[in-house]
C-alpha cells in the first residue's frame, strides 16, 4: 500500500468512527430515508437511479426498476456514488486529524451542502453542475466544477464525469477515485478479473474485503459488489485497471455500514486542469455484469479508444 492508500485507509476509518459516535444532523438523509423533493429519479423499465440535490447531485439510490431495494449507501456526504479528488496537504483538519485539499461533490463531512448552479433532467437522462466543497472545512472550492452526465441504456447506467481545477496551486500526484462508489454492507462479496488474459472468459477472483483499505488489480477494468445469492451491482471504467476497497461491519451498525470500492488512477491537480472519464453500472449476477461489460468493451475497441481524457483548459 503506498503512502496515498494508506492515507485514505486512515480517511475511511475515521469516517467510520465519527458515523458511529456522531449521530447525522437534521436534514442530512440517512441510507434509504430523507426529504423527498431532495431526490430527482430516472427510470427506465430496468433501472431507477436517484440523485440528491443536496448531495451536489451525487448518486444515491440505485435498484432494478421493479424493485424498491436501494443498493447504495448514502449514510452521509461522503457516502454515494460521487467525484472525489486529493491534493497536497493543506494545514486543514477533519475534526483532529491532519488534512489535504479535498474537493468532494457531496460536500463536507459536518453535512454542509455544496452549491449545484445547475440541474436539467430530460426524459432518461440528467446533467448537473457542482461546485464541490473541502471535506475538512467546508469551505466552497470555487477554483473547481464538478459536471455529470447520467443516462441510462437498457441495463446500464453510464455515467460522465467531468473535473476541472482552476487553482494556482500545483499538487502532487494521488491516486484518484474514479469515481468513489458505496454500496449497501449486503453486498459483501468484491468479484474482479485480476489475470493476465482479460476477456477470455477466464475464471473470475472473488474476496471479502475487511476495514483496511486493499490494493487490487482489475485487467477488464470492472469490478463489482455482489450478495449471497451471487447478484449485485457492477462498475466499469475503461482503461482503469487498479482499484481500492474494503468493508465495515459493525454489528447493530445499521446504515453506518458499507461495501467501498473505488477505481483509481494517479494524476495531479494542476492549474487548468480538465479530467473526463466515462463510468458504467450495472445490475445482476456477475455472468450478467460481465457480459453487459464485455459488449462496451468491444463497442470502445471498435472506435480504437476510450473517451477518457486529461488535458489543460483552453
Amino acid at each position: 500500500m503506498n503512502v496515498h492508500l494508506a492515507f485514505v485507509s486512515n480517511m475511511r476509518f475515521l469516517l467510520m468512527c465519527l458515523a458511529i459516535a456522531f449521530p447525522l444532523k437534521e436534514g442530512m438523509a440517512a441510507n434509504g430515508s430523507g426529504n423527498a423533493n431532495d431526490w430527482i429519479y430516472l427510470r427506465n423499465s430496468n433501472l431507477k437511479v436517484g440523485v440528491l440535490k443536496s448531495s451536489g447531485a451525487g448518486i444515491g439510490y440505485f435498484s432494478m426498476a421493479g424493485s424498491t431495494r436501494n443498493l447504495l449507501n448514502h449514510y452521509d456526504r461522503g457516502r454515494l456514488v460521487q467525484q472525489s479528488y486529493y491534493g497536497d496537504a493543506d494545514g486543514s483538519k477533519w475534526v483532529a486529524k491532519e488534512w489535504r485539499y479535498n474537493p468532494v461533490q457531496g460536500g463536507d463531512y459536518k453535512g454542509k451542502s455544496p452549491p449545484v448552479p445547475e440541474i436539467t433532467k430530460e426524459g432518461n437522462s440528467l446533467y448537473a453542475r457542482s461546485i464541490p466543497l473541502h471535506w475538512a472545512t467546508g469551505e466552497e472550492l470555487s477554483e473547481c466544477l464538478m459536471e455529470q452526465w447520467i443516462s441510462l441504456e437498457e441495463n446500464v447506467m453510464h455515467v460522465r464525469y467531468i473535473f476541472t481545477y482552476n487553482g494556482t496551486k500545483a499538487h502532487a500526484p494521488r491516486h484518484q477515485e474514479l469515481p468513489a462508489v458505496f454500496l449497501d454492507a449486503s453486498l459483501e462479496t468484491l468479484v474482479t478479473y485480476d489475470g493476465k488474459t482479460p476477456w477470455m472468459d477466464k475464471p473470475v477472483t472473488d474476496m471479502t474485503p475487511g476495514l483496511t483499505n486493499e490494493y487490487i488489480k482489475m485487467t477488464e477494468n470492472w469490478v463489482a459488489y455482489v450478495n449471497k445469492r451471487g447478484q449485485g451491482v457492477g462498475v466499469y471504467v475503461p482503461s482503469v485497471v487498479e482499484a481500492t476497497c474494503y468493508r465495515f461491519r459493525e454489528k447493530g451498525g445499521g446504515d453506518v455500514n458499507c461495501s467501498y470500492v473505488a477505481p483509481i488512477r494517479t494524476f495531479a491537480l494542476t492549474p487548468g486542469l480538465r479530467y473526463s472519464y466515462d463510468a458504467y453500472f450495472t445490475i445482476g449476477t456477475v455472468k450478467e455484469i460481465r457480459e453487459r461489460f464485455l459488449k462496451i468493451h468491444s463497442e470502445i475497441s471498435a472506435r480504437g479508444r476510450s473517451d477518457e481524457s486529461i488535458r489543460k483548459s483552453d
